[in-house]
């Protein structure tokens, strides 16, 4: 189960349900290309290759620190299951990311302030067993979830690959891709269990 004490518990080898939300719940992705730019920020701090600055200066790289193994972008808020290799190191990735895309969409929206409302909320996973419903939560989230252009799902199916995100650990507990979308289909009679997730994100406190 997600334990409450938010990342006071930062442990090594540990797997972390994320959450962040615009702050007074406005949009932080306006259009098709703010998604694309939030996927672009996986793609630089998570792949294998480093990336660098327009002056040669490389990026941070968490490649070997972090797993990214599900996502889903909504307009107004974002989830991520990560796995965290080394200690403290998911904390450095969301800082760089969440900084990033808000410098980013402060100067492409010519605003000022706080795009989030917080830094972020993070649930440690104590339970791998756990870890197939945190997964299917996160890809329920848009109401039309199979055909959502911003989720880790195409992945899990195996319809696209990057080497930035890393289902492979949720995947192994399914035969085939197909069987992990009729566990994913299959959530009516799972539905006390995503309304627990739910009620525990409401009563998170900022990390």
């Amino acid at each position: 189960m997600p334990s409450k004490n938010i990342l006071k518990l930062d442990v090594a080898d540990s797997y972390y349900h994320v959450y962040a939300r615009g702050a007074n719940r406005q949009k932080i992705f306006r259009s098709p290309e703010d998604f694309v730019k939030f996927l672009q920020l996986f793609e630089r701090y998570l792949s294998l290759k480093e990336t660098k600055n327009s002056i040669g200066i490389s990026f941070p790289n968490y490649f070997n620190k972090v797993e990214l193994n599900s996502f889903c972008l909504m307009p107004n808020h974002f989830h991520l299951l990560i796995f965290q290799r080394q200690q403290g190191s998911m904390t450095q990735f969301m800082r760089g990311l969440m900084t990033s895309y808000s410098m980013y969409f402060n100067k492409k929206y010519k605003r000022t302030g706080p795009l989030f409302e917080s830094r972020y909320k993070a649930s440690m996973i104590s339970d791998d067993a756990y870890l197939e419903h945190i997964s299917r939560y996160i890809h329920l989230n848009p109401h039309d979830w199979r055909h959502y252009e911003y989720s880790s799902l195409p992945y899990f199916m195996q319809q696209i690959s990057d080497e930035w995100i890393r289902p492979e650990r949720i995947l192994a507990q399914f035969k085939t891709p197909d069987e992990y979308l009729k566990f994913v289909q299959d959530y009516e009679q799972h539905k006390e269990l995503l309304d627990i997730l739910k009620h525990e994100l409401a009563d998170q406190a900022g990390v």
